[in-house]
């Protein structure tokens, strides 16, 4: 009996350790199942990862699938997709088109994440989204800096031209009142001048302290061959230079004959108080009105005492007031802010005149014949109606 009952405890324990073999042998078939599934799905996360990088609207649709599917190891997924969304939410230097799926993409995935379960990536992908979103505000700052500043430079350099302040170089005689304005009511510009006092007899001279600016401006290589209205140059063709300086006109024009007076006698037409494109009331200077101003009284440097102190290196005692306008000649500019000429009422031949000239730096005049075609300055002269009876 006894030893019966020994060979039941031998028959059980055999059998027992049968069972925990295939138990064993079971669960280790088991274990390694679970550890190819979980291999397989990091492979998996890890192309989401690569791919992610290369197209933006892929990661998200691959990312999206990954998510749901995860059965085996979150832990291991969640890590690999957290890092997939870090890389995915990198700037691409592409266009701006791709930009805007870039930022599509990195929205997708904060929500795959959300889906997951696990804030922490969640946080890491709305983290990553705020600094793309940061990064566009910046650019568009920037950008609108740049128009600023662009819009800036713009109504800067279209700003209103401020017309010239004449007053401001009319040198010392200001402060004796001497100078009054006159408004050409063609054109409304306005004009200072002067009377001036003859130190060898009592007779006076009222005339421009500027040079005459009026009519449209053509360029300087044309002749003004309009008859039908009057005609300037501008030097360097800039109106800003006739409003500080003057216009600038061939003889004909200044004497408001026909161009043709420029290559051909017209001495038959010139009137002794020749008024010309004067305004009403006022004439042409003369070659003997200009001897007039320089034998002002309150000439004592000479030819200097007629030259502005501001821009023209004179003394300016006669508050006559001469600008360095340049000149046009045979069609081109030259002398500008360095020589002055006059014309005068006057001619030589068919093709010639006189004018009167000066440069800065020099004690005296020039008076040599010139081209009638030449572009010179024009002063005006109050035409006094007693004098026109003597």
């Amino acid at each position: 009996m006894k030893k019966s009952f020994q060979r039941v405890i031998a028959t059980l324990n055999l059998f027992q350790g049968k069972r925990s073999l295939t138990i064993f042998i079971l669960a280790a078939f088991f274990a390694l199942s679970a550890c190819d599934d979980s291999s397989s799905a990091s492979s998996d996360e890890t192309g989401v990862s690569s791919s992610s990088v290369e197209s933006p609207d892929s990661s998200v649709t691959l990312s999206g699938a990954s998510a749901e599917s995860n059965g085996s190891s979150n832990e291991n997924m969640e890590k690999d997709k957290s890092s997939s969304s870090v890389k995915g939410s990198e700037p691409v230097e592409v266009s701006s088109s791709s930009a805007k799926e870039t930022k599509n993409s990195s929205d997708s995935k904060s929500s795959s994440s959300v889906k997951s379960g696990d804030s922490s990536s969640s946080n890491k992908d709305q983290s990553s989204s705020s600094v793309n979103s940061s990064s566009s505000n910046k650019q568009s700052s920037s950008s609108s800096v740049k128009q600023s500043s662009s819009s800036l430079a713009k109504s800067s350099s279209s700003g209103d031209y401020v017309p010239y302040d004449h007053w401001a170089v009319l040198g010392p005689r200001r402060a004796d009142s001497v100078f009054k304005q006159f408004v050409d009511t063609r054109n409304n510009r306005s004009y200072y001048y002067l009377t001036i006092y003859n130190k060898d007899h009592s007779d006076s001279l009222t005339v421009f302290a500027e040079n005459l600016n009026i009519g449209e401006m053509v360029d300087g290589a044309e002749d003004q061959s309009d008859n039908d209205k009057i005609e300037r140059y501008c030097y360097d063709n800039d109106t800003t230079n006739c409003d500080r300086y003057g216009g600038l006109y061939q003889w004909a024009e200044m004497m408001a004959l026909n161009d043709s007076c420029n290559t051909k006698s017209c001495a038959h037409l010139i009137e002794k108080k020749h008024q010309g494109i004067c305004p009403q009331d006022w004439r042409i200077m003369t070659y003997d009105d200009f001897q007039f101003v320089l034998k002002s009284e309150n000439v004592t440097h000479g030819i200097d005492d007629l030259k502005t102190q501001n821009g023209f290196g004179g003394y300016n005692t006669t508050g006559f007031s001469v600008v360095g306008p340049g000149y046009n000649w045979d069609h081109t500019f030259r002398g500008f802010q360095e020589s002055t000429y006059f014309f005068y009422p006057q001619e030589r031949d068919d093709s010639t005149t006189i004018p009167s000239g000066m440069s800065r730096g020099t004690t005296s005049t020039s008076h040599t014949w010139k081209l009638k075609t030449h572009g010179f300055s024009v002063r005006c002269v109050m035409i006094y109606k007693k004098s026109e009876n003597n």
